[in-house]
């Protein structure tokens, strides 16, 4: 089976297991635990912050990033078609009783600085107002295509904000494919945020965590809201240690991603009943949309998968394919052939 559904189907390496084994663990909770140390020290250096820390998800790096900047009964501003208001389980709402203010998003996953600046009452002193404690941006954004969000946008974001006197927290789940596709490093990126949790289940390719970095008393407060939200562990060097050699290897595997990415597109575009614009193709997310009136989005992927393809509906009635490591040029090819075939059919 050709898997496109999400780069979270990767599989760890050899040397990722390998390393597993042979990693020296201690307990966590007492911050004990060397690889977990060596981790969050590699990455704070890495995005230029002060400090960093594990976390199980990404939903909960969100989640304790966005409790950690916000008091109960403010607002945080976050687009509509963000991962964090549709995939999180309103978390923020539920658990640090904080309201979700969804902001348009544009094609290329931007908030415009005027529709931020709309969510700001004009009378900050009416209590009848919850004010905005905090923006939260998507790099790269999923649900937009895997854009990449401009660095003059992200400057544009951070005076604004900082005008407004409110942090800045990045949803940076694929943070390494966007420095990647603009050839800059992630700290060029993080510079203007204030906090941004990264995936390492994803495109990295370890099996599970994430990270959060930051300042030194922001991430002090995450650590306490992690533990509240369940999320201390014990020899969690077994998470960091295959993530740490995702690290070391990032670069080389996330450009074949891409390159494959738009070898997909390009190949999607050229068949009958199928509309791919590849020029918004900017890392290893795939839109595309079936016109045939034989097929629904439903029925495509059903068939596809009959013919040994995964790929999913994400949102509006377009279909998703993500590259990863687990696929090859090769897997393109045929992938594209099938496709070709299904529409032939009849």
């Amino acid at each position: 089976m050709i898997e496109l559904r999400s780069d979270t189907f990767t599989l760890p390496t050899r040397e990722m297991l390998e390393a597993i084994i042979q990693t020296p663990l201690g307990d966590d909770i007492y911050q004990e635990d060397l690889t977990v140390r060596e981790i969050e020290g590699l990455v704070a250096n890495v995005f230029g912050k002060e400090a960093a820390i594990l976390m199980p998800s990404g939903t909960m790096a969100n989640l304790a990033s966005i409790m950690a900047h916000c008091p109960r009964g403010s607002k945080v501003l976050v687009g509509n078609e963000s991962d964090i208001y549709i995939y999180e389980a309103g978390g923020a709402s539920v658990c640090g009783g904080i309201i979700y203010d969804p902001i348009p998003t544009q094609s290329d996953g931007r908030l415009l600085i005027e529709d931020l600046m709309r969510a700001f009452p004009e009378d900050q002193d009416d209590p009848q107002f919850a004010l905005p404690s905090l923006i939260c941006i998507e790099n790269t954004h999923n649900r937009m295509g895997g854009r990449v969000l401009p660095l003059s946008y992200l400057n544009e974001v951070q005076v604004f904000a900082r005008r407004r006197g409110i942090p800045v927290h990045m949803d940076g789940a694929r943070i390494f494919n966007a420095a990647i596709a603009i050839g800059k490093n992630v700290s060029e990126i993080a510079q203007y945020t204030d906090s941004l949790q990264f995936c390492l289940s994803k495109g990295l390719s370890a099996p599970v965590g994430s990270m959060v970095v930051g300042n030194k008393e922001f991430i002090k407060k995450v650590y306490r809201i992690r533990k509240m939200l369940g999320g201390g562990m014990r020899q969690a060097g077994i998470i960091a240690a295959p993530a740490l050699i995702a690290l070391k290897q990032v670069e080389s595997r996330l450009n074949k991603d891409h390159i494959h990415a738009k070898q997909l597109a390009k190949g999607l575009s050229l068949i009958a009943g199928i509309e791919c614009d590849e020029s918004t193709v900017d890392t290893n997310i795939v839109y595309f949309r079936v016109v045939d009136k034989r097929y629904d989005w439903k029925t495509f992927i059903e068939r596809a998968k009959e013919n040994g393809v995964n790929i999913a509906e994400l949102g509006h009635g377009r279909i998703r394919a993500v590259t990863h490591s687990g696929i090859t040029s090769k897997d393109i090819n045929s992938t594209l052939e099938i496709f070709k075939g299904i529409m032939q059919e009849h």
